[in-house]
């Protein structure tokens, strides 16, 4: 098993060198896979990697999907806040409807809408790199697969997904080790 550090080295120069023409999409998207057991250690190694981008003359931005994700269920409409409050109450133990309102509270495009704008605000900056972290937080609600898909031809700066799973082919990726494989991704991935 390759370590962190080599995988994201590894990364690093696919991101330098670009997409290639055999991809489905020229679009620079990266995936760093590494085994969920090592989520904490890709926290910890983070800011390291950000500190040597930002030498390397890269202008790193983040996008945590934990705090988007928190932001948007603290910022429901105050009726709905209310509805769930009152249903857990209810029933504190229903998960599987607590998680589908949620679910749905976080798959009506707001997450992707915050990533699009983020984006957005990169496009005319040509040493911009985008890290995209704590994509665990979209379980069990989504997968980052969905998201990125609504976001084809929206990526114009390298943007490199922190993606806790497995790699089961080329292509294919298990959301956290036991979500089923999905194929549906346009991106290069490095590591897992």
């Amino acid at each position: 098993m390759s370590s962190l550090k080599a995988d994201f080295n590894e990364l690093m120069e696919r991101v330098k060198q670009g997409r290639e023409f055999g991809h489905a999409s020229f679009e620079p998207i990266f995936y760093l896979v590494f085994p969920p057991n090592q989520i904490l250690n890709v926290k910890r190694e983070t800011p390291a990697w950000m500190h040597r981008l930002r030498n390397e003359g890269w202008e790193v931005e983040t996008f945590s999907i934990a705090e988007h994700v928190a932001d948007i269920i603290e910022k429901a409409p105050p009726v709905i806040r209310k509805t769930w409050l009152a249903a857990d109450q209810k029933a504190p133990l229903a998960w599987d409807k607590t998680n589908a309102s949620l679910a749905n509270a976080i798959g009506n495009g707001a997450l992707q809408a915050r990533i699009e704008a983020k984006l957005a605000e990169l496009e005319d900056k040509p040493k911009a790199i985008l890290l995209v972290t704590d994509l665990e937080a979209l379980h069990p609600f989504t997968r980052i697969g969905v998201i990125e898909g609504g976001l084809q031809g929206k990526f114009h700066v390298p943007t490199v997904f922190f993606y806790p799973g497995v790699r089961t082919g080329k292509t294919r990726l298990k959301f956290l080790g036991f979500y089923p494989d999905d194929g549906n991704y346009r991106s290069v991935h490095v590591g897992g």
